[in-house]
Parts: structure tokens; sequence; C-alpha cells
């Protein structure tokens, strides 16, 4: 047996047992994943509407065996938080080289290592009249399909699958978006609006 491995799965054992802790202090259920789960994939997470959507997101994927990359504020990897973060998968993002994101995680994507990168499209936790397409770009650019993932406070289930591999048709891509949000509330019903981006009215 290699050196540290027992610790290693003893690390990932007590992991999934608090994930499972925290979805049943929030009277919440896992549902399995629709369909197996791209090892590269954008994936999104809606709707938003508290800030705890991310730890409850986090804790569903990893009941589900699902490990995730997520992009952060750079100042959240400061000081005590930063080896934390980037262990749930973290990757800090310099605000003012922002311009490049697109463009550098298209590049990662691109790579044959597993990559299921998680991209909250609302932005805000507040109803918004657009989604940011950062997602939508970023699967384009890579050609890799965007994976759904939800929390739904009505029923107090989340989830992940089914995927979708984005076309040039960004109407016919954000109809099928819209159909498998319709209904689900998140934490706080009312706080997230229709799924749309500016695209698809220009």
């Amino acid at each position: 047996m290699r050196a540290g491995s027992v610790p290693l799965r003893y690390g990932e054992d007590v992991t999934r047992l608090l994930a499972r802790a925290w979805l049943a202090l929030w009277r919440f259920r896992a549902i399995e994943p629709a369909i197996p789960i791209p090892e590269r994939c954008v994936i999104i997470a809606a709707p938003h509407t508290t800030n705890w959507d991310f730890p409850m997101m986090l804790a569903l994927a990893k009941v589900s065996g699902i490990k995730l990359t997520f992009l952060g504020k750079a100042e959240l990897f400061r000081g005590p938080m930063g080896p934390l973060m980037r262990k749930l998968g973290g990757i800090p993002v310099v605000r003012d080289k922002a311009g490049t994101m697109v463009a550098d995680l298209v590049a990662e994507l691109a790579k044959p290592d597993t990559l299921r990168l998680l991209v909250p499209p609302e932005g805000t936790r507040s109803r918004s009249e657009y989604w940011k397409s950062g997602f939508y770009r970023i699967a384009r650019g890579a050609d890799v399909p965007i994976l759904f993932a939800f929390v739904d406070g009505a029923t107090r289930t989340g989830g992940f699958g089914p995927a979708m591999v984005p076309t040039n048709d960004v109407h016919s891509d954000m109809d099928q978006v819209r159909a498998y949000y319709a209904g689900k509330t998140g934490l706080r019903p009312g706080k997230s609006g229709i799924p749309r981006l500016a695209e698809e009215d220009r």
C-alpha cells in the first residue's frame, strides 16, 4: 500500500460525512446525477438566491462524488482561508486581469485533464434581467458540454444533470436552460429571474 493513502482516504470519507451532515441540517436530499458526469464540462448552478447556495452546491457535489473547480476573488485565497479554498477546488481570480479569463479557461478545458468548472451564471443574489454569458462562451470556445446543477427550496433537493452541448443557436440553447430550471425556486423563492442572455436580444 502506498504511504499516505490511508490518511487521504480517511480525509475524503470525513469530508463526505460532513457534507451529508450539512445537507441533513438543511433537510436537503441529493438527487442522483441524471447522466455520467462529463470529465470536462462547464457546470452552471442555479437559482442563485443566497450566500448559502455555494456551500450547498459543494456539499451536493461531495456526496455525489463530483470534484468541482470554481473561481473565487483573489482576496478569499489570502491568509488562513487560502489552503481551504484551494482544497475545495478554488482558483483565485485577479479582477484587474479578468479580461482574459474566458480565453484562459477555454485553454484549460482544451487539456486532456479532468476539469469540471462551476460557473454561477447569475452573478448576483438579486433578480436580474440577464444572466452573465461567461459560462456559455467558455463552453462554446472549448467545445465542452454545459452541465445543469440546481438547488430547489420547494422540494428540498439538489443535484446535477442533464448536460447540453451548446450550438450556434443561442435562443434554442437557452430554451433548453429555461425548460430545465422552470419551477426551481432556489433557497429563497422569488429572488431569481428567468434564465436569459443579453445576446438573445441582439
